[in-house]
């Protein structure tokens, strides 16, 4: 299990072993979260959008907006129940 100690200015280091399960690097900012229990978790931030660029393959062709609405509404429906 991994340990850190908080120094006086309440800084604390992240052992290397959490920093790469992670894949935290150099100015990666954290989020703390607070579960109902009053403990708390830390992830990674996400990066911006331009970050996410190339991470969806292109399709090799263009879509329209109507071939997307079509998808969408597909996809809606197939989330409904039936009705009574």
């Amino acid at each position: 299990m991994a340990e850190a100690t908080i120094t006086s200015k309440g800084q604390i280091t992240i052992p290397a072993t959490v920093r790469n399960a992670l894949g935290l690097k150099t100015g990666t900012r954290i989020r703390f979260l607070e579960d109902e229990d009053g403990r708390f978790s830390f992830v990674p931030v996400t990066g911006s959008i331009r970050a996410m660029k190339g991470i969806v393959p292109k399709l090799g062709r263009t879509v329209s907006l109507e071939e997307m609405d079509q998808a969408i509404a597909e996809g809606a429906c197939r989330g409904m129940k039936p009705a009574r």
